[in-house]
């Protein structure tokens, strides 16, 4: 019975996600869906090299290789920054493909180990903006934002690790060894159908569908006053110190999203980012997440989820309404995340929660608005 080769198989399963993708209601493609789209043409290449024999492909497979780790740190730095990428930062991440472009013509033996450099410097690269936590990747919705830092984190260790399979496979090529190559590529094959899902995953589920979720529920809202810093308060006579200041701002910036959550509702978009959340309150996202992290040692994502869990407790009690209707109207956008955050908050599951009438440590919006508490 005929088998067809892997590399052909990933193909085809990257040119599914890739549909998958286009159906998606977007304004733009995005960067996600062209590192799928890269990786299923990379594959490609590669079974018509290993399986077909056809030796034409040496001269573009090195070039696609190159790109896709640009490609895959480009996507990430939009979800960090919530903009997109420029024509002229997109060319300057595709010199090193130019560069590898030049080699392919000009001289080919340094090919493999500037392709290990590519590969190893995109995957440190992405390894050091993770340090930053799932409120790094503040274009994310909340909900989302941890699923979609431990996908960063694993497609930089992915990279980082391709590096290296490459430089296994040019070793098993100079020694002559043609199964172990074949076995080599059939495991970087497989890591690339992982990152390129994991890539998928993000463009599916963590990047906001449309701005007019968040427009409707503002409309007519005008923005938070910024609060004044405490040392140019006119009656002032005694400076603070540096940790009554922190204090106090972290308080006033803590006091200015409670004012947000709990009388504009803002938490119920459940396109809510970290981007959006700074831009109505007029605060750096960096700015929010540290006061948060630094006065309840807890993520943005789970601090705004635990406004949806007050919410959704009211409702449970209140009302007879469907706990998938419950979760929606809160905010949340998928039933795992809300019966993860749930529990997490609770200690019990939603129907557990309303058949015991609510008898579980409940989380009071008063207490997490207040640091002093």
């Amino acid at each position: 019975m005929p088998s067809i080769p892997l590399p052909f198989v990933v193909s085809f399963v990257l040119c599914l996600v890739l549909v998958r993708m286009g159906r998606q209601d977007r304004e733009t493609f995005g960067l996600f869906g062209w590192l799928v789209a890269v990786s299923a043409v990379q594959a490609f290449l590669s079974g018509l090299h290993w399986s077909v024999g056809w030796q034409s492909t040496r001269l573009i497979q090195p070039v696609v290789a190159a790109v896709l780790p640009a490609l895959a740190f480009m996507a990430f730095k939009e979800l960090r920054r919530g903009e997109a990428a420029t024509p002229s930062v997109l060319l300057l991440h595709l010199v090193p493909a130019a560069f590898v472009l030049a080699l392919v013509a000009l001289w080919r033996s340094p090919i493999d180990i500037v392709l290990f450099a590519i590969y190893l410097g995109y995957g440190v690269a992405l390894l050091h903006s993770a340090k930053w936590g799932p409120d790094g990747l503040s274009a994310t919705r909340l909900g989302d934002s941890t699923t979609a830092h431990k996908a960063l984190v694993a497609v930089a260790l992915l990279l980082i690790l391709t590096a290296f399979v490459d430089a296994g496979v040019s070793l098993a090529l100079a020694f002559g060894d043609a199964r172990q190559t074949t076995a080599i590529l059939t495991v970087a094959s497989v890591l690339w159908l992982a990152a390129a899902g994991y890539a998928a995953t993000l463009a599916d589920a963590s990047r906001p569908e449309t701005e007019l979720i968040l427009d409707s529920l503002m409309s007519g809202v005008s923005e938070v006053a910024p609060a004044s810093h405490p040392s140019q308060d006119a009656g002032a006579t005694i400076a603070p110190s540096f940790a009554q200041v922190g204090l106090d701002e972290d308080t006033s910036i803590l006091r200015r999203i409670d004012v947000l959550m709990s009388e504009h509702l803002l938490y119920r978009d459940p396109d809510l980012t970290l981007e959006r959340l700074a831009r109505r309150a007029g605060i750096p996202a960096r700015r929010i997440s540290g006061a948060i992290n630094r006065v309840h040692g807890r993520n943005v994502s789970q601090f705004i989820n635990e406004y949806r869990i007050d919410d959704a407790r009211t409702r449970l009690l209140a009302t007879v309404d469907p706990i998938t209707s419950i979760m929606m109207e809160a905010g949340f956008g998928t039933k795992s995340n809300f019966h993860r955050e749930f529990q997490r908050v609770t200690g019990m599951t939603p129907s557990a929660y309303r058949r015991l009438g609510g008898e579980a440590p409940a989380v009071s919006i008063a207490r997490r608005a207040s640091p002093a508490s």
